[in-house]
């Protein structure tokens, strides 16, 4: 959770919530085009990865945030 998500709006958590969905799917696509021809060094689809994972994270919590009797 980004520091200013808790005392935001449903609007701002919505508009963030947009976003990282967006990067999560560019985070994604970029992935599978790595795996398709590998680098030299796996170094970049790790970090690729774990950024991908931290981002889950956050929508999951903004989800949360927004809708906390759904998850209860």
């Amino acid at each position: 959770m980004e520091p200013n998500d808790a005392n935001a709006t449903p609007d701002v958590l919505q508009a963030r919530l947009i976003n990282l969905r967006a990067e999560h799917r560019d985070l994604d696509a970029a992935i599978d085009r790595l795996t398709l021809a590998p680098p030299e060094d796996d170094l970049v689809v790790r970090r690729l990865k774990k950024r991908k994972l931290l981002i889950k994270d956050r929508i999951s919590t903004i989800e949360r945030m927004l809708d906390p009797d759904e998850y209860a």
